[in-house]
């Protein structure tokens, strides 16, 4: 017999370090856009692992490739060939569009961490060792490492763990004349989430996305784009740069490449493929090839089954109702988002209460601080969860408001 939620969470209590506040439930089993908890009851889940989950829960496919590799190999190290490896990211870098290499890594936080060290190394090598600073955005969040935390714009994040490490500024999203002011002879590289995930579903514009290709270009700076969420078809395209029609010298990705399994990457476009050299970077885990033979079967399923036009057009239509319901109560200050990567803005901070009530109707929801309510569900979501999800959140923002 399994484990049950009432001892879970004791051991949890007893044992783990109080890293997270978790939702009163233990979920068992996934199936597509659905989780089931100990006690056999159903979800609709609208967090995929925190948009990890693209193909849903449990896909065939990416079962049968694991099984299928863990029973022959699982680990050697990176010392070594080994099936997937190398075809991996044959397929990633074509996605991407060609002319890239990759290092792998198994998350999002090393990603980044992984392109901070490529960006520096480029630049010693073509620029000399005085530029070094890294220009992110506020708001942004590129990791929990410290040099990926001293990257996020998000000062809250870093106080109790300061000094931060040195070579990062910050500046607002979308303000070229900021980002412009900030560019000395000390910038080695820019670094922009396309669409900010933790910071709020917060979207990079076109237009300021062109302009800054164009002043990493006419300056000789990195540009690298953190898509580690909002990649692998979360908005549409294979990434969300594409809806800007630019190229970044440095793309992160991780989380939606294996599906829910731990596999990152840094892709490193021309001069910029080739700075690491033996020795420079590492990783004992990365790039295995049960992680990797589960990561081919996410990209073809991705692709074969079409869930990039998917996300666009359902999106389309989960926008649209969050709208409509929004100007249908008063308590929903912004809708934000693109492809299934939304966001509402509450006037209260009550996004937290709302997630856990929620539960009780059967919907596993995400809130971001106090009062933005984040949706990431699996790609495979359809209008009819989507009117589910949007007949409760109507009942879940209404007794919220009777409640204050």
């Amino acid at each position: 017999m399994g484990a049950r939620l009432d001892q879970s969470a004791a051991l949890d209590a007893a044992f783990h370090m109080p890293t997270y506040t978790r939702k009163p439930v233990m979920f068992v089993r996934g199936d597509g856009m659905r989780l089931y908890d100990d006690e056999g009851r159903e979800y609709l889940d609208f967090v995929s692992g925190i948009g990890a989950v693209n193909l849903g829960h449990a896909h065939p496919a990416v079962t049968a490739a694991m099984c299928d590799q863990a029973t022959k190999l699982v680990h050697v190290s990176n010392l070594y060939y080994v099936e997937h490896r190398s075809e991996l990211a044959k397929e990633l870098c074509e996605l991407a569009g060609g002319d890239m290499r990759v290092f792998f890594c198994n998350s999002g936080t090393e990603a980044s961490e992984g392109a901070i060290k490529l960006a520096r190394k480029w630049a010693h090598l073509h620029k000399g060792a005085e530029a070094r600073t890294i220009v992110t955005a506020l708001g942004s969040f590129h990791g929990r490492t410290l040099a990926a935390l001293a990257a996020t714009g998000q000062p809250g994040k870093q106080e109790a763990f300061a000094p931060m490490p040195e070579g990062f500024i910050h500046v607002p999203l979308n303000d070229i004349d900021a980002l412009t002011g900030a560019l000395d002879e000390t910038v080695c590289a820019v670094m922009l989430e396309p669409v900010q995930g933790e910071g709020g579903v917060r979207l990079c514009d076109p237009e300021y996305l062109r302009a800054v290709r164009q002043l990493c270009d006419e300056r000789e700076i990195v540009l690298i784009f953190d898509e580690v969420q909002c990649g692998m078809y979360r908005t549409g395209p294979a990434f969300a740069h594409m809806h800007a029609d630019v190229r970044p010298d440095i793309l992160t990705v991780a989380k939606a490449v294996g599906n829910g399994l731990p596999i990152g990457a840094v892709l490193g476009r021309g001069e910029l493929g080739v700075a690491f050299q033996p020795g420079d970077h590492g990783s004992t885990f990365a790039g295995g090839p049960a992680v990797c033979a589960a990561a081919r079967a996410t990209l073809s399923a991705l692709k074969s089954e079409g869930l990039g036009e998917n996300a666009t057009t359902v999106g389309a239509y989960f926008a649209a109702g969050l709208e409509s319901l929004s100007a249908r109560t008063g308590a929903i200050r912004e809708v934000r988002g693109v492809g299934l990567m939304l966001a509402i803005e509450l006037h209260e901070p009550n996004a937290a209460q709302i997630a856990e009530n929620a539960l009780e109707l059967g919907l596993v929801l995400n809130n971001i601080g106090t009062n933005i309510i984040r949706f990431l569900p699996p790609l495979v979501c359809t209008n009819a969860e989507i009117d589910t999800l949007l007949t409760h959140l109507q009942s879940l923002l209404d007794t919220q408001e009777v409640a204050l």
